[in-house]
């Protein structure tokens, strides 16, 4: 594939990624994504041969990678996993609130309308999920609880996500903080 259809497809996975964060797996319709993206029809065919759930699938593991990396970056910066979190939670809440409480968790909105029906979106939202805990697991310092600790924590951001969304407001954000801290202590 040349730069000219690298530069589309990524057009096309942003296009989607941006519909499906703010809208779920029903708003980003293929002829949403041709007008987000600007990609002619025939080159959605062409990238993403398997259809919408091929493409939704890839922007779901693009934005969890995005994600991730945003919070390896607080976990180099944080001298401890207490200030790690708080400093996740914080990003989160920022994304969140800048985004006119459209963009909470990339994953959960997919998670939630398509995890029960569709295998290849299940997959990929397990598999960012997964990463998640995994990277969160390797900052918990060799604890004996890391794995059983590390789902906890991700549980309590989506739920403090979802809260936040739900009520427009920092504030259950906010409130996880001092428990977690309290629990990685």
């Amino acid at each position: 594939m040349g730069q000219k259809g690298t530069a589309t497809r990524a057009r096309i996975l942003t296009a989607t990624q941006e519909l499906v964060e703010t809208g779920g797996y029903f708003s980003a319709g293929l002829n949403q994504v041709i007008a987000v993206s600007g990609a002619p029809r025939g080159s959605l065919y062409f990238h993403f041969p398997d259809g919408k759930d091929q493409l939704v699938g890839e922007s779901i593991r693009r934005a969890g990678q995005a994600m991730g990396d945003a919070f390896a970056g607080l976990a180099e910066s944080s001298a401890s996993v207490a200030d790690f979190v708080e400093g996740v939670l914080r990003h989160l809440g920022d994304r969140l609130e800048e985004s006119g409480w459209q963009k909470g968790c990339p994953v959960a909105t997919v998670a939630l309308e398509m995890a029960g029906t569709s295998d290849p979106l299940q997959q990929a939202c397990s598999e960012v999920y997964t990463s998640w805990a995994a990277a969160l697991r390797a900052r918990l310092d060799g604890r004996p609880d890391a794995d059983d600790l590390a789902v906890t924590i991700l549980a309590l951001i989506e739920g403090a996500l979802l809260l936040a969304k739900a009520h427009r407001s920092r504030e259950p954000l906010d409130r996880v903080t001092g428990p977690l801290a309290a629990l990685l202590r």
